[in-house]
């Protein structure tokens, strides 16, 4: 087929996983866009790129890091971008430089990421500030190509719920109750999802941790795997203490031609689509439900003219293993498919989560699998917030029979019904789902729950000492509690 010269092309991905630690963020993405040059085949790519857009970074703020790539690498861009922080960006931006190149906004797109985490957690912790670039108030802050994604809302402030770690759990309990599972096999079961994704890890050159776990060995506490909040130890949460940076590059098919890049490299993205839902998780219609992945990755096969059959390479965003089984329900994927594993890099647990910049990785992997095996598709999900912003991407290696086709699919999700929030709440309530989060020390320091009232849904928490124990210990579902004006709750 004759393929538009204008048809959107992933050449090259690199990623750099940094165990020695001390670089800053711009210089991992520099190095990995270099990889991802290497992968191309071609040193002339890089002083071609006509836009830089970088993830949002966390263990390091620049006024616009795509201006400081972008001088690394040799290139003088005519744009720069940033985006706020959320898991789905990566994959937005794909979508977003994908039409850009469809529609001649742009010629050859750098998308990139980094972290340093644990460089800056170590240094932060002795009181040092580490000797980074610094970009004073002359230089223009970039434009944020992608909002950050709301986490704050009223009714998670009152009890205390206040990060992921916290509220991916209440997840994981609502899911174990609508499969009718009792605590400990529920814990068996997501405890070999994670030992599956350990497996990819293992044999992943670029994963933080290469190496194959027992579902036992995650779903066990000890020393070195302590209770985060339950029922996730720390070998179940995303692990952010990484120095980890990635890149890919994105160009029409005229200038994949022009600099000779040789076709088996190229990698086609067939369609994108983006939606979120409730950002207040107190209004999703249910907490083991996502309308947005439902609506969105059907969209995204449809838009590229597959079905589930068709996928042979899948990525899940993982950053808890409540948000696996979200997704693959939602798009109705079996989570125990031996030849057809949800990952291709091992997941955020084992192969690193460098916060806002997982994706890059993934899609950088997907690519590669996707060259080794001519004719095959591959999916991408990627996940913001909690289990809020979502974004999709559908790869082949051979062009789009449509040309590539993106679409903001929110609207259909808006017609999805919701629960009413209560941030103010005080009264009689119906356990829904619950966690219970523990100290360093292993002992259960805070109960935090999600309620059903008579006419909506509240968050609440306790601290005493005989809930705690009744959480622990006990299947609560269902259970009646009394609310306080102050979010604190009691068994009735």
């Amino acid at each position: 087929m004759t393929v538009d010269p204008r048809t959107p092309v992933l050449v090259g991905g690199g990623q750099i996983t940094d165990r020695a630690g001390g670089r800053e963020p711009v210089d991992l993405i520099a190095d990995a866009a270099f990889r991802a040059a290497d992968e191309a085949g071609s040193a002339r790519l890089l002083a071609l790129v006509d836009s830089v857009r970088i993830v949002g970074l966390l263990s390091w703020r620049y006024r616009d890091p795509g201006a400081l790539v972008a001088a690394r690498i040799g290139a003088e861009p005519a744009h720069t971008g940033y985006t706020g922080s959320g898991g789905s960006t990566p994959q937005a931006l794909v979508n977003a430089a994908a039409a850009d190149i469809a529609a001649g906004r742009a010629e050859v797109v750098l998308i990139g990421g980094a972290e340093s985490w644990r460089t800056r957690t170590k240094l932060r912790a002795q009181g040092i500030r580490p000797d980074w670039t610094v970009q004073d108030d002359s230089v223009p802050s970039a434009p944020m190509l992608v909002p950050e994604v709301p986490m704050r809302s009223d009714t998670e402030k009152r009890a205390g719920l206040d990060r992921p770690a916290y509220i991916y759990p209440l997840f994981e309990q609502a899911l174990r109750i609508g499969a009718g599972r009792s605590i400990d096999e529920h814990r068996t079961a997501i405890g070999e999802l994670w030992a599956g994704f350990s497996k990819v890890a293992a044999t992943n050159p670029y994963a933080w941790t290469q190496r194959e776990y027992t579902a036992a060995e995650i779903v066990t506490p000890s020393a070195d795997n302590r209770w985060i909040a339950s029922p996730y130890t720390k070998l179940m949460n995303s692990n952010n203490m990484v120095e980890q940076g990635a890149a890919v590059l994105l160009c029409s098919v005229a200038v994949a031609t022009r600099l000779g890049i040789a076709r088996e490299n190229w990698v086609f993205p067939q369609s994108g689509t983006e939606a979120h839902d409730t950002y207040d998780i107190a209004a999703r219609g249910a907490l083991d439900r996502s309308p947005a992945i439902r609506v969105a990755g059907a969209r995204a096969l449809e838009l590229a003219g597959i079905g589930l059959d068709d996928l042979t390479h899948i990525d899940v965003y993982s950053c808890f293993p409540s948000a696996v089984q979200v997704a693959a329900r939602e798009l109705g994927l079996a989570v125990d498919d031996p030849d057809r594993p949800l990952t291709v890099t091992g997941g955020l647990t084992f192969a690193g989560g460098p916060w806002n910049n997982y994706s890059t990785h993934a899609i950088a992997a997907l690519a590669t699998r996707l060259r080794e095996s001519p004719g095959s598709f591959g999916l991408l999900t990627a996940n913001g917030g909690y289990l809020t912003k979502h974004a999709f991407g559908v790869y082949r290696s051979e062009p789009p029979a449509a040309g590539f086709r993106r679409e903001d699919v929110q609207a259909v999700v808006d017609r999805e019904p919701t629960v009413r929030p209560e941030p103010g709440y005080a009264g009689r309530a119906t356990i829904e789902s619950w966690t219970v989060v523990h100290d360093r020390a292993g002992q259960p320091e805070r109960g935090l729950l999600a309620a059903l009232t008579s006419t909506g849904r509240t968050l609440a928490a306790t601290a005493e000492h005989d809930a705690l124990q009744r959480l622990v210990t006990a299947d609560v579902a269902g259970d009646r509690i009394e609310v306080a004006a102050d979010g604190s709750f009691r068994f009735s």
